[in-house]
């Protein structure tokens, strides 16, 4: 049960996290819940829009928990988001954990979406060193490697299962939608926030 809940998340993140995977790229969904009715996702979206979803069959639940900064341990591999700070340093904005057996997925340093300038980088933790304040991850990737700083305020989290009962008006969540010729828009899985744990990506 636990190794096939793993895949679906890899495969849920993997979409989610990785550009050019498909032709059409897919369309990032931030906001809150203000309906499901069968299988309409109602959300309203960070930026006062209402979106309104249909879930397809068989659909992924997933959620986030919290993690202490003390899991971004050398030989770990994690996805965080980050934006230049005025230093021109790069500093994350979130940073997710990724289970051993989700290593690999969707690696690599690109463009993200989340605030302006802002990218994402899935990759290794070569080095974790004590900074002031935080952290100073060395990020290792194929091809390549960054720095980021993880500020102690940063939030920290890791997959955790969900279900469609998780699914409730107020809940925020985080997904990949395929937006149709029409307009409408798709998606097989969702990151709903549980326990008081929103997805930060």
């Amino acid at each position: 049960m636990m190794m096939r809940f793993m895949l679906s998340v890899a495969l849920a993140l993997l979409w989610t996290l990785s550009p050019g995977l498909a032709q059409t790229p897919p369309t990032r969904v931030r906001g809150t819940i203000t309906a499901l009715d069968g299988a309409t996702l109602t959300v309203t979206s960070r930026d006062g829009q209402a979106l309104r979803i249909t879930l397809l069959e068989p659909l992924t639940v997933v959620t986030v928990k919290r993690l202490t900064p003390a899991a971004i341990a050398p030989g770990t591999f994690i996805g965080t988001a980050a934006q230049p700070a005025p230093d021109g340093k790069l500093q994350a904005m979130e940073v997710l954990v990724f289970p051993e057996s989700m290593r690999g997925t969707g690696e690599g340093h690109y463009p993200w979406d989340l605030a302006p300038d802002s990218t994402m980088t899935n990759a290794n933790v070569e080095a974790a060193v004590p900074a002031n304040p935080g952290l100073d991850l060395t990020l290792a990737y194929k091809g390549g490697s960054v720095t980021v700083r993880v500020p102690p305020d940063v939030p920290v989290v890791t997959p955790a299962p969900a279900s469609r009962d998780d699914l409730k008006p107020g809940a925020t969540v985080f997904f990949a939608a395929t937006r149709a010729a029409d307009g409408s828009l798709s998606a097989s899985r969702v990151t709903v926030s549980k326990d008081g744990v929103a997805p930060p990506m």
